[in-house]
């Protein structure tokens, strides 16, 4: 992975994120170089200096975006409407839960992609699914008309969180404009614990995940533009523990992938308290602490538990791929084999580890994300036919 910041893997991970999503290499170089000696004191110290940096960039594209408007040049200034959204929504991730201008900052990063969205004329729209006595806010992508097979509706694809994503870095990934080029839907939600569900509603995560899957199911059978016969399900990060575990229980689901596999997260944590393995985020503990609604961490461990899929795999009955980095420096490698060895079920399952020279070596194969989206897009495509074949 390119590491801008040699010293320090999270921050570099933002900037490698930030390029492998639509930055430009400018623009990223502008953001960090301000901050290139504040990374060396840790991945904690310095990351609201980060954000100002990252934030200055945005505010430069933002005012040019309102210039090419007034000019009438829509296109142009989308562009930079997306870039300014991508460029906030890394740099709020990297904050601590106590910063008093988080909401405010992820809010911005909303505002920006919705603007993008707008002049760009995407098939896209903010829907809410009903949850409990609440809702999970999400963002719906439309199949591409043109390959959708006339007379039908297209198949769906319920795509998660990590820890510490967000729907914004979804579709920033681009990976549901692939699915929508091979006629297939995307239904990006942020989950309890994640995203705006967590920053704005106060809605934290719980390890039976087939609760949210059947929100999520249930609100996609409502709808008549989207075949929920044919939903299935893509998770990232911890969402490589989130999803396979929902296919596992909500038998609704036709397909399940874990991009980036997490078999056993609790044992991650242990592993953590002991300092092994990279973190995904500055202020880790207080970030989990947030997510899980923990007071300590005797109470976090204690709610995580459960966060393993010893047993739960098993359960899988519809296709599964699972993908890895052969280099993840936080989720070890041999969870993935772990979680594929043990999905006897499931009828075509797939293990792909990325290596060198290929690439997508690191965590959630961020490093060649692009690639990796595209490989994962390919299988569901592949797989769609096969679940038409098993419902007639």
């Amino acid at each position: 992975m390119f590491m801008y910041f040699p010293t320090n893997y999270v921050w570099s991970m933002a900037a490698v994120a930030a390029l492998n999503n639509g930055g430009l290499i400018d623009e990223v170089d502008r953001a960090c170089k301000p901050v290139l000696e504040a990374s060396r004191s840790g991945d904690d110290v310095g990351t609201e200096l980060l954000y100002a940096s990252w934030a200055a960039v945005a505010d430069r594209l933002v005012a040019s975006a309102k210039d090419d408007e007034a000019r009438g040049r829509r296109i142009g200034a989308g562009d930079k409407y997306y870039r300014a959204s991508l460029y906030v929504s890394q740099a709020e991730r990297l904050q601590s839960p106590e910063w008093e201008g988080r909401k405010a900052a992820y809010q911005r990063s909303i505002d920006l992609l919705l603007k993008h969205v707008e002049l760009a004329g995407a098939r896209f729209e903010t829907v809410e699914i009903p949850y409990g006595e609440a809702s999970l806010p999400g963002y719906l992508l439309h199949a591409d008309p043109d390959v959708v097979v006339p007379g039908t509706k297209p198949p769906v694809v319920i795509q998660w969180n990590g820890l510490d994503s967000t729907k914004e870095m979804m579709y920033y990934s681009q990976f549901p404009q692939m699915l929508a080029r091979r006629g297939i839907s995307t239904l990006m939600v942020d989950t309890p614990g994640s995203g705006e569900a967590l920053r704005m509603r106060g809605l934290t995560a719980r390890y039976d995940t087939e609760v949210w899957a059947a929100a999520c199911v249930d609100y996609l059978e409502t709808r008549d533009d989207v075949d929920a016969s044919r939903a299935g399900i893509v998770g990232w990060s911890l969402g490589g523990y989130y999803a396979p575990r929902a296919a596992a229980f909500e038998k609704r689901l036709t397909f399940v992938v874990a991009w980036g596999a997490n078999h056993d997260w609790a044992a991650v944590q242990r592993r953590r308290v002991d300092r092994e393995g990279e973190n995904p985020v500055p202020h880790y503990w207080k970030h989990v602490f947030w997510v899980w609604n923990a007071s300590d961490l005797d109470d976090f461990m204690e709610r995580t538990q459960h966060m393993h899929l010893d047993g739960v795999v098993e359960r899988i009955a519809v296709p599964f791929l699972i993908t890895h980095g052969a280099n993840d420096r936080q989720i070890p490698v041999d969870m993935a084999h772990r979680s594929y060895e043990q999905a006897v079920n499931s009828p075509k399952r797939e293990l792909k580890i990325f290596d060198d020279p290929e690439g997508g070596t690191e965590h959630i194969s961020i490093d060649h994300m692009a690639y990796v989206a595209a490989f994962i897009a390919d299988w569901i495509a592949e797989v769609v036919p096969d679940i038409d074949a098993a419902l007639l």
